[in-house]
């Protein structure tokens, strides 16, 4: 909702109507929480920034001149609480970031949960209204690149302001002016910015998208899995593909290291109690890992291909909540 469409509403909320400003933010509340996702890497602290977003907007309103739509000055408030945010915090990693591949011969090393790890973010917070519905089908597609783990992990290499300039021109399509105008910065600033970030990202790699083949990969997956059935489950896998943990530091690389960790997995006392619910993260498969009933997990997979690439189990309970889960059916 803009200032256009509604000013009697912004006349009311500029004159301390909250719930007027309740009917202003709302529309953009989930989309806030996405863009703030992006810029920090962890669900919560995107929940944290987003209500301080709005609250900051809330204290300040009397200040919006009308001069870029309501949605741009959110926009606005959001990414410098962000950046105001990154100054204090180390950027959210993965195991890989931290050491190299361990050896599936040795146990896990012990969780290290106070490190900054990078958390997944629920499909059903990704389900915002296309601000351009009659935009390029293909920008579809570049969105849901730009909320895959892949890419939430490689921005995460940037300076807090490149990340910024970099989701505001290439994901939320904003000029370069608009982005200078948002940081008060010039376009020429956002210019190289925007550049030096597009070179960083240059290497990453692409996940097939949705399909009925996906699928059956992933049920078939699931099916491998509470059979215990190694061979089939590492059938699945590409050659040089990665399994993580997170907080366990401890991650392996390629088929033959991820099939020893299963063995030793499948064979202590946890492994035998798993069981495996499909749900969705970061735009891409995952399943919700239980252990005797009790939420353990998230795993996101990541597939390329044909096969899957690799596998992030998020080992935070908490999650289950994030995700609409509880304990397992059966």
């Amino acid at each position: 909702m803009t200032i256009v469409d509604e000013p009697a509403v912004l006349r009311a909320a500029v004159a301390g109507d909250q719930d007027a400003f309740q009917r202003l933010a709302q529309p953009h509340r989930r989309e806030l929480l996405v863009h703030c996702y992006r810029m920090l890497g962890s669900l919560d602290d995107a929940e944290d920034a987003a209500q301080e977003t709005l609250l900051k907007a809330w204290r300040h309103l009397a200040r919006f001149e009308g001069r870029a739509t309501l949605r741009a000055w959110l926009y606005r408030i959001a990414t410098n609480v962000c950046l105001d945010a990154l100054d204090h915090r180390a950027r959210r990693v993965l195991p890989a970031a931290l050491a190299g591949p361990a050896d599936p011969a040795l146990p896990p090393a012990a969780d290290e949960p106070d490190l900054p790890w990078l958390q997944p973010i629920p499909d059903a917070l990704l389900e915002i209204p296309d601000p351009d519905p009659t935009a390029d089908p293909a920008a579809a597609v570049l969105r849901r690149e730009h909320i895959e783990l892949a890419f939430i992990t490689a921005i995460q290499h940037l300076t807090p302001r490149q990340r910024a300039v970099l989701l505001l021109r290439d994901v939320l399509g904003a000029t370069a002016a608009e982005t200078a105008g948002l940081l008060d910065t010039t376009p020429a600033s956002v210019n190289s910015a925007l550049q030096r970030a597009r070179a960083t990202l240059a290497t990453g790699h692409r996940t097939d998208p949705p399909s009925p083949a996906q699928t059956e990969l992933v049920d078939r997956y699931v099916r491998a899995w509470h059979a215990a059935d190694i061979p089939a489950l590492v059938a699945l896998l590409h050659t040089d593909a990665d399994l993580a943990m997170p907080p366990c530091p401890s991650w392996y690389h390629g088929r033959d290291a991820i099939a020893g960790y299963l063995h030793h997995l499948f064979t202590g006392p946890l492994g035998r109690d798993l069981r495996l619910l499909p749900t969705a993260a970061n735009r891409q498969p995952a399943l919700a890992v239980h252990a005797g009933g009790e939420p353990l997990a998230i795993k996101v997979l990541t597939i390329s291909g044909g096969l899957i690439t690799a596998i992030t189990g998020f080992t935070d309970p908490r999650l289950f909540t994030r995700f609409a889960l509880g304990r397992s059916p059966g």
